[in-house]
């Protein structure tokens, strides 16, 4: 993990201001093309990556956090946000960014997406800043962003849902966009009505998988990386989601809702045709890629969620509110493919979620409200892996 230098300052004594990439904001603004000096001295347009505008505030930055004496799985942890809700903190292929999504007081009502450097410098606003936006990627290999956007139907967050029926997830009118980080251009990769999200990459580029209600019912499909060539993976009546590729591509794991009971059913149904689902019980699955030879990994009646691969491909890192008889607090687990081998790994905070390793498994992303001063506010953290035993 790289080290960080850093010296006291203020929002009490863990808050670290980092050296000599300390974070530098600007008020938002227009980005513009990065200029060049030459040899005239004039000022010339150069060919330097599209750069995204830098959200005023001072939201970022590397803050050593203490894991706690159980959490064996941490070498150390580092706080890379500070304020807001903060979530989905994913990987560049190379391991050295993150693509996360933010609401931050005073700068947006709702999630907008954001890339940062692994210490919190170079924070910049890459979706367009309307509507909701959800699930960010990074396509290997390439100078895209992948992530999903209510902004092409409306410049305002779409209302949040109504949870007079309980914890429930709004399915709002995304669709599945690119942000070229060499040009700037945002492309539309899916057009079908109703929702379509949660869209992760294969390592090697060449496939997405996503969720959509394009057959009238919440499964899991694949397209390729212009978003041609839709396949349906998924068929069972229920929501499946939140799916990711195993290191080789070969097996992509997933959650699930299947109701079993004609109350559930009736439940279910209602709520989606108010472009709602219930956010409870979920196991996790895994499938080959093709969607074949499914198999059920957790068998727990508790919410199951977030799973990601260890990049040996024989584990899965996941969130769960299993060891909570309330259900209310969440943390993250470990289990090996085959369903044995469970353990947890977090026991600090409340909800613990949004896990996702580096390319080489040495350091792990997560969110979390552990240290947060106020309920609401949760943070992505960044942990040194080691194979260590948690409770």
């Amino acid at each position: 993990m790289t080290r960080f230098t850093a010296f006291w300052v203020g929002r009490g004594a863990r808050r670290l201001a980092i050296v000599p990439t300390f974070l530098v904001v600007s008020a938002c603004g227009t980005s513009q093309p990065a200029e060049e000096v030459t040899a005239d001295g004039t000022g010339a347009v150069s060919s330097a990556m599209w750069t995204g505008p830098t959200p005023q505030g001072d939201w970022t930055g590397a803050v050593e956090a203490m894991p706690l004496p159980d959490e064996g799985s941490f070498a150390s942890l580092t706080q890379l946000t500070h304020g807001g809700t903060n979530a989905e903190a994913y990987f560049s292929a190379e391991g050295d960014r993150l693509i996360f999504q933010s609401t931050w007081p005073g700068v947006s009502e709702c999630d907008q997406m954001y890339t940062m450097n692994l210490d919190g410098s170079d924070l910049q606003l890459v979706s367009t800043g309307e509507g909701r936006t959800t699930c960010g990627y990074h396509f290997p290999g390439s100078d895209l962003l992948l992530f999903s956007s209510t902004h092409h139907v409306g410049e305002q967050c779409p209302p949040a849902p109504d949870r007079s029926r309980g914890y429930v997830w709004g399915l709002f009118e995304y669709d599945v966009f690119t942000r070229d980080l060499e040009t700037g251009e945002v492309a539309q990769l899916t057009n079908a009505p109703g929702y379509d999200a949660e869209a992760t990459i294969s390592r090697d580029g060449s496939t997405i998988v996503f969720t959509s209600m394009r057959s009238g019912d919440l499964e899991i499909w694949t397209m390729d990386p212009d978003g041609s060539n839709p396949r349906q993976l998924t068929d069972d009546l229920g929501y499946e989601g939140g799916a990711f590729f195993s290191p080789d591509g070969s097996r992509i794991v997933y959650r699930a809702f299947h109701p079993s009971t004609e109350e559930e059913l009736a439940d279910y149904q209602g709520l989606l045709a108010q472009n709602l689902v219930r956010g409870g019980t979920m196991e996790l699955f895994v499938m080959d890629a093709d969607g074949s030879n499914k198999r059920q990994i957790t068998e727990n009646g508790s919410s199951n969620f977030a799973p990601f691969f260890h990049p040996g491909g024989d584990q899965i890192i996941f969130s769960s509110n299993m060891g909570d008889p309330t259900g209310r607090s969440f943390h993250l687990y470990v289990i090996n493919v085959d369903g044995t081998g469970l353990r947890q790994v977090t026991t600090d905070g409340f909800f613990n979620s949004f896990p996702m390793f580096s390319p080489d498994g040495s350091l792990l992303a997560f969110a979390s409200d552990r240290g947060a001063p106020g309920p609401g506010e949760i943070n992505v953290f960044l942990a040194e892996w080691q194979e260590g035993t948690s409770q």
